[in-house]
């Protein structure tokens, strides 16, 4: 009679432990931008190469939300304060070549698309853009961003679909190369996922 409390409460502290994790749901979020495309796609499909362990996962680069008060650490933002996507914060691809980058057009209708591997209840969606003569030869920080965002995109706690896209105006004064951080801020738990663009104006 004993073995069998002891299993009993064995199993009710596995499905209870198992109800927790299935209930706090911060694994289970997982999205990023291939429009314009992102450095994560851009390991994903192949593109950029020796990318380590984001081109299975271009999904989850999962990091504190609150940016750019907080979230990640200057030089981790586009791995969102992962070490293991740490290829994604350099300025150069792991062979060394530059960043692919996407023609936009200051002043232009823009838009930008999410792929979602799992959807999550979402605050917003943040767009931020890299100053004029920012320094490209670093990690990116929050100096080198205009940190007020040229587009914020509010969804009021829903679920995404899978593939959701939406349009802004790009900002104008800019040329050459430069870095969009997209941001997806999660509703219900503390995080957000970013995404590095390079594109040229």
């Amino acid at each position: 009679m004993r073995t069998k409390a002891k299993l009993y409460a064995a199993v009710l502290g596995l499905t209870t432990a198992g109800a927790f994790v299935l209930s706090t749901g911060g694994a289970s979020s997982h999205g990023y931008t291939d429009l314009p495309i992102s450095r994560q796609k851009l390991c994903a499909n192949g593109t950029v190469t020796n990318c380590g362990d984001i081109q299975w996962e271009p999904q989850s680069v999962e990091g504190p939300k609150g940016f750019p008060a907080a979230g990640p650490a200057d030089g981790r933002i586009c791995s969102g304060n992962n070490t293991r996507f740490a290829q994604l914060d350099s300025p150069r691809t792991p062979s060394g070549g530059a960043w692919p980058t996407t023609k936009v057009t200051g002043g232009q209708s823009y838009t930008f698309r999410w792929q979602f591997t799992a959807r999550h209840a979402t605050t917003d969606f943040k767009y931020y853009v890299t100053r004029q003569g920012w320094n490209q030869d670093h990690a990116l920080t929050r100096s080198d961003l205009n940190t007020t965002p040229f587009l914020t995109v509010p969804y009021g706690g829903k679920q995404p679909p899978s593939t959701l896209s939406h349009s802004g105006t790009l900002p104008t004064g800019l040329s050459g190369h430069h870095v969009i951080l997209a941001v997806w801020t999660i509703a219900d738990t503390g995080n957000a996922f970013y995404a590095c663009s390079d594109v040229t104006f």
